[in-house]
């Protein structure tokens, strides 16, 4: 695996493939309201493990210009997976992999039945990555990847992508279970991005300092910890404690679903809430509070 693709080089998209970048791996940023900026100028991070520059970035416009390539790494927000075919195909090789880095359920399942199970892997990312303009990334906390196969468990392969990443300084924990590491992370982002929605449009410092706030989030995590173990996942509730103790420190902290909300742009709502809620529903959870969240910040997009 020499050559990577980024497909939706927003935020996450950028700071992980500059970090490949940067290790001297052959990657390819396809590019749209950025490609001007970047083309010329390069990326600039800000990061809490270390600041650098990409003063020369490969960047396209299009697919066919990136070219083939190894691994295509997709970072794009889920309200774009309508394109996976189009974008997607014309940079794949008969052996070439999809990595995809996104949030919420649902997007394993489409890329699988698309391109074959075979060829996809998955990441969580437990970071907090904002893009404060363009070409312009600011890394201000979390963890490691979470990394895995589509079929639980662990590969060569996965063994060798897992590397790469480390080697480019990014903390990667290879999983058996990307479904459970899904559902982890869906302990933080139910809550914290919906309720950063629908609070008005806060960041976490300020949803956690409102009266009830601390409690709301609590009180989500432990239906989305009920959901999972349910499906036959297992995360203890002590979990929830855990993700409380890794935000307090976050400060304020915007979420990206809050972000789009307050910008106007379309919010992942059903990938985060919509998909999750109707699982955990078919598979006999009572969760009436993500059912309440859901149809709220529907209502408050417009869906």
């Amino acid at each position: 695996m020499k050559s990577f693709a980024i497909v939706g080089a927003g935020a996450v998209g950028c700071y992980y493939g500059a970090r490949l970048a940067e290790a001297g791996n052959d990657v390819r940023f396809l590019l749209r309201s950025d490609f001007e900026h970047v083309s010329v100028h390069g990326m600039k991070i800000q990061s809490i493990h270390g600041d650098f520059e990409l003063p020369r970035v490969t960047c396209a416009k299009s697919p066919e210009e990136i070219g083939k390539v190894d691994v295509v790494i997709v970072a794009w927000k889920t309200t774009s997976n309508p394109l996976y075919e189009e974008v997607i195909r014309p940079m794949l090789r008969e052996d070439s992999l999809v990595l995809t880095l996104q949030n919420g359920l649902g997007n394993i399942e489409a890329l699988s039945e698309i391109f074959g199970t075979d060829r996809v892997l998955g990441a969580l990312c437990f970071v907090c990555i904002n893009r404060i303009a363009p070409g312009d990334i600011r890394h201000t906390g979390g963890g490691p990847i979470a990394m895995g196969e589509v079929t639980p468990g662990i590969t060569e392969r996965l063994k060798e992508l897992a590397e790469i990443f480390e080697e480019a300084k990014v903390e990667c924990q290879i999983v058996e279970n990307l479904g459970e590491a899904q559902w982890q992370k869906l302990v933080w982002n139910i809550p914290f991005n919906g309720l950063c929605i629908t609070e008005g449009g806060l960041d976490t410092q300020i949803l956690l300092e409102l009266p009830e706030g601390d409690s709301k989030v609590r009180a989500l995590m432990g239906e989305v910890i009920l959901a999972a173990n349910t499906l036959g996942f297992q995360i203890e509730d002590e979990y929830a404690e855990v993700q409380m103790q890794r935000t307090y420190p976050m400060g304020r902290y915007r979420p990206s679903s809050m972000i789009d909300f307050v910008e106007g742009r379309e919010v992942e709502v059903e990938a985060i809430w919509g998909e999750p809620l109707r699982r955990a529903q078919e598979a006999g959870a009572s969760v009436p509070l993500i059912k309440e969240l859901y149809e709220t910040i529907c209502s408050l997009t417009g869906k």
